[in-house]
Parts: structure tokens; C-alpha cells; sequence
């Protein structure tokens, strides 16, 4: 794996615990800088791999390395967590706390930022998500897109170098749509965006791939 490369998953196979097998013999490799667009029909895999990359499920067999360092028991995502920022389809399993202020706190927090340091992340993120002034916000008073919103900001609030972002445009009006496109591609991480909608990848994908028979496959 060399430096330009991010994530790499060799030969990844996994079947879910009924004994479906899902990925079968998968390779991926995210490089930095890159925006990848990842597709396939429901059921295929999308959101366990991401799940894989970050350690919340292991691979029956085959390699995962993240920043050049093979992944193999939990102790060796410790670091992963900290780095690579994944943002959950539903956002109701990102957002836990009553307001969106605690709710952007936990990750800097957690990752031993003082209170002041804090603060700041949480106004400078919601200044890159467009929600300045939503700190007091109660969080199950928000609309979807605003909900999708800070959810993103939970990540980006720990200034990752990756995003993994499933479905981030999914049930969205169109402008709450076209608020996380453009959010998107301004932002410098390397990122993987899982979705079934082919026009958002491909205004923000530099390149695409589908998740296939247990395969990835390229995308022209």
C-alpha cells in the first residue's frame, strides 16, 4: 500500500450470520484525495463494507489496511475511528443527545479536546454545514435534512481524513439534496459516498464502482 492510498480491502469475504454470503473476494482501494462513488442494488454489501473499513464487523477472511496499516482485531481501529468519519444512513443512529451543541461535542470530547476547543469546532462546524445558530437545537425537532446535516457534522467536528457516507441524500426534498451535493464537493477529505441515487455520484464521484456478486467493479 503505498502513500497515496488511504484504504485498501484484498480478498474480502463475509457472510451474514444466517450464512448468506454477501462479499465474495472483494477489492477496493480508496487513494487520497479521491471522491468514490459506490453503487449496487439493495441487500449487496454497500453498508457492510463500510462497516468493515471501521471495524464495527469483521471480514470472514481477506485483508483491510487504513492508512497503510493492516486491520485485524479491534485494538487496530482504535486509531481508524479517529480518522475515518462514518456517517450513518439513518441519521437516528448518529444523533443520541437532546441538543445538537452535546451532540457535536461527543466525538471531540471523547477524542480529549477541552471545552474551548470544542466550542469552536461546534460553531465552525455548523458555519460549514450552513446551520449556524443550531447549537440549542433539540435534535428530534429537526427536520430530515437538517437532522442529515448535523449528523455530518458529528463527524466532521473530529476533523477526519476520510468520510464514509452512506445514503446521504436519501429521502431528502431537493434542496436539502442539493445543500449535501455541493456540501460535499467542498470538502478536502478522501471520501467514499454510498447512495442509489446516480446523479448525485456522479456530479461528486471522481470515480465510480458497483458492488456486484460479492465484487467490486468499475464504473465508466
Amino acid at each position: 500500500m503505498d502513500d497515496s492510498e488511504h484504504i485498501r480491502l484484498e480478498d474480502v469475504w463475509y457472510s451474514y450470520p444466517k450464512g448468506e454470503k454477501v462479499l465474495e473476494g472483494m477489492d477496493l482501494t480508496l487513494r487520497a484525495g479521491e471522491r468514490l462513488g459506490l453503487t449496487g442494488h439493495i441487500g449487496c454489501g454497500k453498508t457492510t463494507m463500510l462497516h468493515l473499513i471501521v471495524g464495527l464487523m469483521y471480514p470472514d477472511r481477506g485483508s483491510i489496511e487504513v492508512f497503510g496499516t493492516p486491520r485485524t482485531e479491534e485494538k487496530d481501529f482504535w486509531g481508524v475511528r479517529e480518522r475515518v468519519g462514518l456517517v450513518f444512513q439513518d441519521p437516528e443512529d448518529q444523533l443520541f443527545c437532546p441538543t445538537v451543541r452535546e451532540d457535536i461535542a461527543f466525538g471531540p470530547m471523547n477524542l480529549g479536546r477541552t471545552r474551548e476547543e470544542t466550542e469552536t469546532l461546534i460553531e465552525e462546524t455548523l458555519a460549514d454545514v450552513g446551520l449556524e445558530g443550531f447549537e440549542d437545537r433539540i435534535t428530534h425537532h429537526l427536520s430530515g435534512g437538517e437532522k442529515r446535516l448535523v449528523s455530518l457534522a458529528t463527524v466532521l467536528a473530529m476533523k477526519p481524513a476520510v468520510l464514509l457516507l452512506d445514503e446521504p441524500a436519501n429521502d431528502l426534498d431537493p434542496e436539502s439534496a442539493e445543500r449535501i451535493r455541493n456540501l460535499l464537493l467542498q470538502l478536502p477529505q478522501s471520501m467514499i459516498v454510498v447512495s442509489h441515487d446516480r446523479g448525485l455520484l456522479k456530479s461528486v464521484a471522481t470515480r465510480m464502482v458497483k458492488l456486484e456478486a460479492g465484487r467490486i467493479r468499475e464504473v465508466k
